[in-house]
């Protein structure tokens, strides 16, 4: 229930912002040519964020042995082999497995599907709700694919500080959080 308000908010959102955009009109078949574009667009970064993730996860794989840490900037930034059977930042890592990927997989399913369907009822997304959108299912889709493979994801950037860690995360979990943001400065933001 709770998701379809999420999904009716972020429908009427990109609906309002596209016709708050100060654009001038444009005939019909070349406003149906603009949006084709731009959906293209909001596509290749669907593409880019899936296929540069699997590419640095397969690049970590191959050059870094499984739990070996390589300092990129001392102090502050290492690059480490880790697998998280949980979700984005290493949550529910220690849940029992008999639930956790079935829930994970489904979950993630659902929220995949009412992303899409949110950006495909909008007649017309802005620049910001479209990307948040794309960045959003592509690095979800990257994820999910390593779920169903492997039954977990490979993570590697490790940022600290001292004795500070923040959890070990991978590209595609930037795009999620960094979708999302966009997403919630648009809802916050939005007139």
């Amino acid at each position: 229930m709770r998701t379809s308000v999420i999904s009716d908010k972020l429908i009427d959102m990109a609906d309002e912002s596209s016709q708050a955009v100060d654009t001038p009109a444009m005939p019909g078949g070349l406003a149906r040519r603009a949006q084709a574009i731009q959906r293209v667009l909001y596509l290749l970064i669907v593409v880019a964020v899936f296929a540069v993730d699997q590419m640095t996860k397969s690049f970590v794989e191959r050059t870094i042995p499984h739990g070996v840490s390589v300092p990129i900037i001392p102090g502050f930034f290492d690059l480490i082999h880790t697998e998280n059977s949980g979700i984005a930042f290493s949550l529910f890592a220690g849940a029992s497995d008999s639930w956790k990927m079935v829930l994970m997989i489904g979950v993630s399913i659902a929220l995949l599907v009412a992303v899409v369907i949110v950006a495909l009822k909008s007649k017309e997304l802005n620049w910001a709700t479209g990307v948040g959108l794309a960045l959003v299912v592509g690095g979800a889709c990257s994820n999910l694919l390593d779920r169903i493979r492997f039954g977990q994801v490979l993570d590697f950037l490790d940022f600290y500080h001292r004795s500070y860690h923040w959890a070990t995360f991978n590209l595609a979990d930037s795009a999620i959080v960094a979708g999302a943001a966009l997403l919630l400065l648009e809802i916050l933001f939005s007139k």
